[in-house]
């Protein structure tokens, strides 16, 4: 079973940068996405990096302010975040599986694997 640990998440002011971190064990994934979820909505997607293919995808919330990398000698995947808003304010999800692209967004039902979760919160 392929387990995924995130970390970074953490208390920021508005304009500020956070690099989540998500670990990788057993095995090393093809596709790894983000998502965040806020309290009272639902679990959206925020980016997404494939090695099937060499896609990503950003949501047209976060694009142009977060990056999403991957070591893959660590089998870590990043995500830095900057110019951060209050409307980041949310937990994020580490998620993975296999043989997928991000040439288009897909729901979470569409990952295998998940993380527990690192809160972040943007606040002055």
């Amino acid at each position: 079973q392929v387990q995924l640990v995130e970390s970074g998440g953490g208390l920021v002011q508005p304009g500020g940068s956070l690099r989540l971190s998500c670990v990788g064990s057993r095995f090393t994934l093809d596709r790894y996405g983000w998502f965040r979820q806020a309290p009272g909505k639902e679990r959206e997607g925020v980016s997404c990096i494939s090695s099937v293919d060499g896609s990503t995808y950003y949501s047209d919330s976060v694009k142009g302010r977060f990056t999403i990398t991957r070591d893959v000698a660590k089998n870590t995947v990043y995500l830095q975040m900057n110019s951060l808003k209050p409307e980041d304010t949310a937990v994020y999800y580490c998620s993975g599986d296999l043989g997928a692209s991000c040439s288009a967004y897909e729901p979470p039902w569409a990952y295998k694997y998940w993380g527990q979760g690192t809160q972040v919160t943007v606040s002055s």
